[in-house]
Parts: structure tokens; sequence; C-alpha cells
């Protein structure tokens, strides 16, 4: 689904402060798989979500995404397949528009240029349904202005809306930073059942250990530009809580 072969990321090149980001990575995500990313500050791991994203454009290699080479492809030429929640639950959405509203700004981002998406009755019928299966009783607000919402709530449905259509990949970068441990549990439960339901391929950074080892089937660690951990479903299982302290030691 998403390969990287040799992709590197130089920022200020030749200036005093010149950063080398990423160094040569060569990556593969296979499609449906879950993919944790860990690493410090500075390690990487948001240039990495960028290039694959088309967010910025790599210094040297190549990037793969069901086969197609999409290396000097824009973002906006991407979010047909990608889409991308971010760790502030105030971002990504029009706080004095309606649920309703934002939805359908969703919808217009995946559809066709020639195409006009207005609510009507089965517009309205699908965003209901599909915010129903949250079990956060907000299908029945949908005049409500998104920004009245909690943060948690709002991050979910912002999850939600990423995903609707025609959507193969999800990259959550840090999407429960800003919220607090409850929120935080219902914005991840949430990314789960929608992960599940459309057999999402997904990258989710995280900074909570914890976090890292209840989700995914697979756990990377970046370091100064590089991959320097990377275990499948099967090495992540043996690996505790006092080992991942142990990294970062």
């Amino acid at each position: 689904m998403i390969r990287l072969a040799e992709v590197s990321k130089t920022f200020n090149r030749g200036e005093v402060n010149e950063v080398e980001a990423l160094r040569g990575i060569d990556l593969e995500i296979a499609p449906g798989s879950f993919t944790v990313l860990l690493g410090s500050n500075g390690s990487g791991k948001t240039t990495l979500l960028n290039v694959i994203s088309g967010a910025i454009l790599p210094s040297a290699g190549n990037i793969y995404i069901r086969s197609n080479e999409v290396t000097d492809l824009p973002e906006h030429r991407r979010s047909r397949w990608i889409a991308r929640v971010f760790q502030d639950p105030l971002g990504g959405t029009a706080p004095d528009l309606s649920i309703l509203d934002n939805f359908r700004l969703a919808a217009l981002r995946t559809a066709a240029k020639t195409l006009r998406i207005g609510i009507n009755d089965a517009f309205r019928k699908k965003v209901q349904d599909t915010i129903a299966e949250l079990g956060l009783g907000l299908e029945n607000k949908l005049q409500q202005p998104m920004g009245s919402l909690s943060g948690g709530q709002r991050q979910a449905l912002t999850l939600l809306m990423s995903v609707m259509d025609h959507t193969d990949i999800l990259l959550l970068d840090e999407p429960t930073a800003a919220l607090d441990p409850k929120s935080a549990d219902v914005v991840l439960r949430t990314a789960e059942k929608i992960i599940g339901k459309f057999q999402l391929t997904t990258i989710m950074i995280t900074h909570n250990l914890g976090e890292s080892l209840r989700f995914g089937n697979r756990l990377i660690q970046m370091d100064q530009g590089r991959i320097i951990r990377d275990l499948n479903a099967s090495e992540k299982e043996k690996v505790r809580l006092e080992d991942l302290y142990q990294w970062f030691q």
C-alpha cells in the first residue's frame, strides 16, 4: 500500500541551521496494517507523515501508494486516498458551522472537482447513521455548532469526517495529545472502530507509551531521522512497558 525507497528530507540545506530530518528511509506499510510510531522530539516522526501525505516533498528518494509513484504529487492530490488527524481538536473543522455543515465540507474534500455535494435527506441520513455508531448521542444534534463540543467529541467527529468517503490511509499525528484521559480513550476507541470497519491502513504517532502497546500490529521507533527498531505483531506482543522506558534512556 505505502512504500518509501531511500527517502530523505533536509531542511535549510547548506545553511548553518541545516537539519537532516529523514535519512534514507526504506519502509513498506502493508494494506490494512496499523503501525505505531515512537520517537523523541525531532526524531523525524512528523516529517515522515508529512512526506507520505504530501504536506512536504522529500529531498531525495521515491514514495509509492497503491504501486503508483506519488513522490512529486502535492497534498491536495493525495487527499483522495489519505486522511490525516492532528493533535489539536480545534483544528481541521469550522467551529462556527454546524456538525452537518462540517461533514459536508469534509465530503467535498474527496469529491470530483465538478461535483457539488448538497445537504439533502440522503446525505443527512448518512451522516446521522455514521455518527450514531459512536455512541456519543450526537446523531440528533446535527445543527449544533462544532465549536460548542468538547475536545474529545470534536476529535471523534474529525476522525469520522476524515474517512467517510474513499479513504484508504489514515495518518494520526498524536490525536490524543491535547485531550484529558477520558476524552483520549473515547477518541482511541473511535479510531479502533473506524479502522476496523473500513480496513484502513493506519500510521499513528504517539508519545504515550501505554497507547503504543495497546494499539497497532507493528511498532517502529525513530531516532535522528532513521528507523532504529521495527517490530512486527508477534515481536510487539513480547514488549513490556518497562522495555519501552529502556528504549528512551
